[in-house]
């Protein structure tokens, strides 16, 4: 009897050790075992700070006009041009970008152009513009003018004596122009040159891109009136 009292007892001693191991803390509810995943997450959430909100430093008119400087500075130098820093930027840098282009007939890609080719490119990147494909298309649907009242973003136009026109460029400033040559693609040459002074003919304006220049200068000589109304 006193063993079978002593089994009972060590019996039941196991069955209760089994059950408050299982038992779970009363203490630990779900709200303290997420505790640390929450508090995780709210510390890489406060390290990995976007750059969105970050504090952007003000672009201020100084700022501006001394980026504007320094692109106006490298097209004048790599085109050779003195700029009084009012021409068309988005003109310069577009013209800037094609230098080096091979010459290509009848393609119009950085991979190589003809000369109505770049010229049908250029505006259109920089205007909106499409111009006729061929350089005497071109001349027929430009407003004529005077060698010496030419301006940036007007079409110069070449022809061999009295015959066809057979080359187009664009004019920049100082006499010259940009254009695509059959020997050196694209570049910039001057008026002056003496094959091209003797073999110029016209220049012509396109309306729409003069309009557009216009617009340009006007916004370029508003914003250096309010840069030196805040100096």
């Amino acid at each position: 009897m006193k063993n079978s009292l002593l089994y009972f007892l060590a019996a039941a001693s196991l069955v209760l050790s089994f059950c408050f191991e299982r038992t779970p803390d009363a203490s630990l509810t779900p709200r303290a075992l997420d505790a640390p995943a929450v508090a995780e997450a709210s510390l890489l959430s406060g390290l990995m700070t976007t750059p969105a909100a970050l504090p952007v430093p003000p672009n201020t008119p100084e700022q501006a006009a001394a980026r504007d400087s320094l692109a106006y500075g490298y097209y004048a130098q790599t085109l050779g041009l003195t700029l009084a820093h009012n021409e068309n930027k988005n003109l310069l840098q577009t013209v800037t970008d094609w230098i080096g282009t091979p010459y290509r007939f009848g393609a119009n890609s950085r991979r190589g152009t003809d000369c109505s080719g770049f010229v049908t490119r250029v505006f259109n990147e920089v205007y909106g513009i499409a111009l006729q494909r061929s350089s005497r298309s071109m001349f027929g649907a430009v407003q004529h003018v005077a060698k010496n009242e030419m301006q940036t973003g007007d079409l110069v136009f070449f022809r061999h004596g009295k015959g066809a026109i057979y080359h187009v460029g664009i004019y920049l400033k100082d006499g010259k122009f940009a254009h695509s040559s059959c020997s050196d693609g694209v570049r910039v040459s001057s008026l002056d040159e003496a094959y091209y002074h003797r073999n110029f003919y016209a220049a012509g304006r396109v309306p729409a891109a003069a309009r557009a220049d216009a617009a340009v200068l006007a916004e370029a000589v508003a914003s250096a009136a309010d840069a030196s109304a805040q100096q």
